[in-house]
């Protein structure tokens, strides 16, 4: 019986020295689909969002369509502290005896970075509630649960009025 193994794999976001690092903000859309294709492809030939000119809970409606659908969306910034990297496979061109075979490397590396992206709806305009949107106060909760407890915190709750 064949032992399952866990698999490991590292992901170099450092720059490399030769390459100057792609900031590809703007150029990032969330589409309410999935696509069966992965490869270059000229979508700005054929993919062109358009101001609608409308604020909607403070968010800026932009307008486009895909497939004959309409989308609304908007631009959205990722928050302070935080980017988005695009990551390829990286290939060495050299395998270690106990490497399995080239695609199952679980190395990946950064090609480009973005902190700000647009998200689409096809069947509604964007808002704060949206569950994508509303996903990013999940931010805000990780940032807080990590947070180290200082002493004097732990003292102003054991001093708090009511605690028993």
């Amino acid at each position: 019986m064949a032992e399952d193994r866990g698999t490991t794999g590292t992901i170099n976001l450092s720059q490399n020295v030769k390459e100057e690092t792609i900031n590809i903000s703007g150029q990032i859309h969330h589409l309410p689909c999935y696509i069966k294709f992965n490869g270059p492809c000229s979508v700005s030939q054929y993919f062109k969002p358009k101001l609608k000119g409308k604020d909607i809970d403070g968010l800026t409606v932009k307008e486009a369509h895909f497939r004959g659908r309409k989308l609304q969306g908007t631009t959205i910034s990722l928050p302070n502290g935080y980017s988005g990297f695009v990551l390829t496979k990286k290939t060495s061109g050299k395998r270690k005896a106990c490497d399995v075979s080239e695609e199952n490397s679980n190395n990946w590396e950064m090609k480009a970075m973005f902190d700000e992206l647009t998200y689409w709806n096809h069947d509604s305009l964007p808002s704060k509630d949206d569950p994508f949107l509303r996903s990013f106060h999940w931010f805000a909760v990780a940032e807080a649960l990590h947070k180290p407890v200082k002493a004097e915190d732990l003292a102003t709750v054991d001093a708090a009025p009511g605690r028993n």
